[in-house]
């Protein structure tokens, strides 16, 4: 019971987060570059689709670049792999404004 609990505490906390990110609330550079609890065992591509208007194709093909796994857990990642994601995120955010 206590392990369901944990299960669905991190599910409604993950939930929360990614609907911050879609409503541009909480930008993902400071989600990839703190690695909150909550995103520890979410995916790169799951948490990049959770942005506006980045589906499964913009995120394989923004990853390819930086050769990066879709699959990829962010708790998973070196603090190297996560500055290197964080940066190029920033990147092309400020390039679309």
């Amino acid at each position: 019971m206590q392990a369901l609990a944990h299960a669905n505490r991190v599910r409604l906390a993950r939930a929360s987060l990614k609907r911050a990110i879609g409503s541009n609330q909480m930008d993902v550079t400071e989600v990839v570059r703190g690695c909150p609890w909550e995103v520890e065992t979410t995916t790169i591509g799951e948490l990049l689709r959770s942005q506006r208007r980045w589906g499964r194709t913009r995120v394989r093909k923004f990853l390819s670049s930086l050769a990066l796994n879709e699959n990829r857990e962010l708790g998973r990642l070196t603090e190297r792999q996560r500055t290197v994601l964080a940066a190029e995120l920033a990147a092309k955010h400020n390039r679309r404004r």
